[in-house]
């Protein structure tokens, strides 16, 4: 059965890494339709907008998409097209396995474990206040004559709001993967101890989901600062983890560095309607043209996207043939860290391609 994606290609090494995604895909008896369409700095000049209106309308259409990495400038310039995407089309869950692939040079063996993150909320909102304007000078005024606190003048503001509707979205998606997925335990992880209206409601409210899950999946909570060093010491106490946005863009990256970075993780934003997955990692365009890129991100991404679409042996394929190159160890990315006797010279974005394909054949 044919099925029809959005492809968003994106920018720096997304063009390449998506290549590859096609390739992959196809060779994994997967049918797919690609309607290709335009996200980034490069749509600017042409659409006045990083993210056109046709992209969107495109993936809403379709409902389903995959994305290539797109530049985000840091400090200045336009907004992530990532979080732009989330919000408009309301893909309110970002979830992210982290799941140890033998031969790729992670810290641990054992690793297996899902990262679902709030996508839509936290400081993420982007409801902010330039240090010095009228608006930023007005709130601190404001906070003080409620008597909550002085605030610096000199101050940039970023507002932190976490909503009831929004964390019984999150752990609900997050018990129910469980559920899906024969997991045991879902922890949710937050700073209710400082942020008692924030964080503290978005433990409240997961208490609260949990309690319609019991004797079927598990529950405990985690401070952030604990549970990071939980998770560096012991993963393995770890299943299914829930968390505020800004945790959970932190702690996934940090997940996969135990399991041998970016380079190898995929991840899905994915709402009542619409699903867009992507590789986590940036854009590099510094290796960008270069074929030195890893597109093992986007290509397990891709097998998220089959999955979602019930295309589950092809996304097995897939898969499978990954885990067998990299236990080879023979035609692996620069990106890599070598185990003893595994080869030592990179390989290029087109050979590890070629090599994965090959394991389908």
């Amino acid at each position: 059965m044919a099925h029809t994606a959005v492809l968003i290609p994106g920018d720096g090494i997304g063009v390449e890494t998506s290549a590859a995604m096609q390739e992959v895909v196809a060779a994994s008896g997967a049918q797919i339709d690609w309607v290709i369409e335009k996200a980034g700095a490069a749509c600017i000049d042409e659409f006045g907008t990083p993210l056109p209106d046709r992209t969107v309308e495109a993936i809403r259409q379709h409902k389903v998409a995959i994305k290539g990495p797109v530049t985000t400038p840091v400090g200045t310039g336009f907004r992530s097209v990532n979080v732009a995407l989330r919000k408009t089309l309301d893909l309110y869950a970002n979830l992210r396995p982290v799941i140890s692939i033998p031969g790729a040079g992670g810290r641990y063996d054992n690793v297996d474990l899902v990262v679902v993150r709030e996508n839509t909320e936290d400081l993420y909102a982007g409801i902010e206040f330039e240090e010095g304007s009228e608006d930023a000078l007005k709130l601190i005024q404001d906070i003080d004559d409620m008597g909550k606190g002085t605030i610096r003048k000199d101050s940039g503001i970023s507002i932190k709001p976490i909503s009831v509707t929004a964390t019984r979205n999150i752990t609900e998606f997050a018990f129910n993967y469980a559920v899906k997925n024969g997991r045991s335990k879902v922890t949710a992880v937050h700073k209710a101890n400082i942020m008692k209206h924030s964080d503290g409601l978005f433990l409240r409210e997961a208490r609260e989901v949990a309690k319609g899950y019991e004797g079927k999946i598990g529950f405990d909570d985690r401070i952030i600062d604990a549970f990071c060093m939980n998770m560096v010491m012991d993963p393995s106490q770890f299943d299914v983890i829930v968390f505020p946005n800004l945790y959970g863009d932190i702690a996934s990256d940090l997940a996969a560095g135990l399991v041998g970075g970016l380079g190898i993780a995929p991840g899905a934003n994915i709402g009542h309607e619409c699903a867009v997955f992507e590789a986590v990692h940036g854009s590099a365009p510094d290796i960008a043209g270069k074929n030195l890129a890893n597109p093992t991100a986007e290509i397990l991404s891709a097998a998220m996207m089959l999955d979602h679409i019930d295309e589950h042996e092809a996304a097995e394929r897939i898969r499978s043939a990954i885990r067998v190159v990299y236990a080879k160890g023979e035609v692996l990315t620069g990106d890599i860290r070598r185990a003893e006797g595994q080869a030592k010279a990179p390989a290029s974005t087109t050979d590890f391609t070629a090599a994965v394909v090959a394991e389908m054949a």
